[in-house]
């Protein structure tokens, strides 16, 4: 029975490419990238050799090179060979190049090579030129890619279900267009997670901090960040320049990272700075932070939650309530003065009617004889 496999979507490329110095001198023979099979390096002579492609062009010229593929086997390898777009990873920041089904949309899509099927013998070398048309409106700044060798053929690993993997090995390509450069960094969604133990003094607190690298201009950076963060009253808890960050930011990429910090306080209010910078740039973001231990915020949460259910209690029985009022409205006290305490009046009883008194009947006047 033959054995199942899953191919994804996205072939799953193991690209070795050579690592970026910028402005280092040409070394001595080319550093081809290489995956012990087999190696993609930019044709170069004995006094010229260089490790990757290093190119510049004006908008709507064009650029001509060659690309050099070696067979480390011991039989013939068949590849097709492509130009892609380069891209950061997400995850760390990494060096990759788009796949072949995907679309290309500068590198990728301006270099074609003469030939798109080579076949190099065993333990020989092949030569193919490439072109890379540069578009009128291109926009200046660098675009890096690479040139790709693929081996279309599908390597399935052991066990039940295996995953099928194709290999690819690719030489950069780092071009220039001519125009305004403009380096930018930007430090985005700044974010610090607590990891307490429960009771205090237990055990040891961490933190881990994330943010967003983003290259906002238009050339590669080569970017450096340092964080700090301060607790209650300005005191300094942490100041140290950080390690796991891509050695290099293609423009327009944007890189989420995150740092730990041993040693966190367990309880303390300060804030968290990043501080990114790079060749002609600098940016720097914030975010607060309460550390608390879980024993003591559960406390204050059960004495809050209690005082609220006390209130709420005494708003619907126990409170001040004036007879009249409707269950769950408050009458405030009346207010007190120096006659005391104001007491509601009470109608007084009626007055019994008086009696009045009866008139003497008037007599008439006498009459003297």
């Amino acid at each position: 029975m033959r054995k199942p496999y899953a191919l994804p979507l996205s072939v799953l490329l193991s690209f070795l490419l050579a690592p970026l110095v910028l402005l280092a001198p040409a070394a001595s023979r080319a550093q081809a990238a290489d995956n012990g099979s087999w190696s993609v390096y930019p044709f170069a002579t004995q006094l010229s050799a260089r490790p990757y492609f290093i190119l510049s062009a004006d908008p709507g010229t064009t650029v001509r090179d060659k690309v050099t593929l070696t067979n480390k086997t011991g039989a013939p390898l068949a590849f097709r060979l492509y130009a892609a777009d380069a891209y950061n990873t997400v995850r760390d920041g990494g060096f990759a190049v788009r796949t072949a089904k995907e679309r290309q949309r500068e590198v990728g899509a301006w270099a074609r090579s003469a030939r798109s099927r080579v076949t190099v013998p065993a333990h020989g070398s092949v030569t193919v030129p490439f072109t890379l048309r540069v578009p009128e409106r291109a926009e200046p700044g660098d675009h890096a890619g690479a040139l790709v060798a693929l081996d279309e053929r599908v390597d399935v690993g052991s066990g039940a279900v295996a995953m099928g993997v194709q290999r690819a090995v690719g030489a950069r390509i780092y071009l220039r267009v001519g125009g305004p450069t403009v380096p930018a960094l930007a430090v985005e969604k700044v974010h610090i997670s607590h990891h307490q133990p429960l009771v205090p003094g237990t055990g040891t607190s961490t933190a881990t901090i994330t943010y967003t690298l983003h290259n906002t201009g238009n050339v590669t950076l080569d970017p450096r960040v340092r964080l700090k963060a301060e607790g209650l009253f300005g005191r300094t808890l942490l100041s140290r320049g950080l390690t796991r960050i891509p050695a290099e930011l293609l423009p327009g990429q944007r890189v989420r990272l995150s740092e730990p910090w041993r040693g966190a306080p367990q309880l303390d209010w300060g804030d968290v700075t990043l501080t990114a910078s790079a060749q002609g740039t600098r940016q720097s973001a914030s975010t607060s932070f309460l550390a608390l231990p879980w024993l003591v915020l559960a406390l204050v949460l059960a004495a809050a939650l209690g005082g609220a259910v006390v209130i709420r209690a005494r708003g619907g029985r126990g409170w001040p309530w004036t007879p009249g009022a409707p269950r769950g409205r408050v009458r405030p006290w009346p207010l007190r003065g120096r006659q005391g305490r104001a007491r509601p009046s009470v109608p007084a009883p009626p007055s019994p009617p008086e009696l009045s008194t009866p008139s003497r009947r008037r007599s008439s006047p006498s009459v003297r004889p």
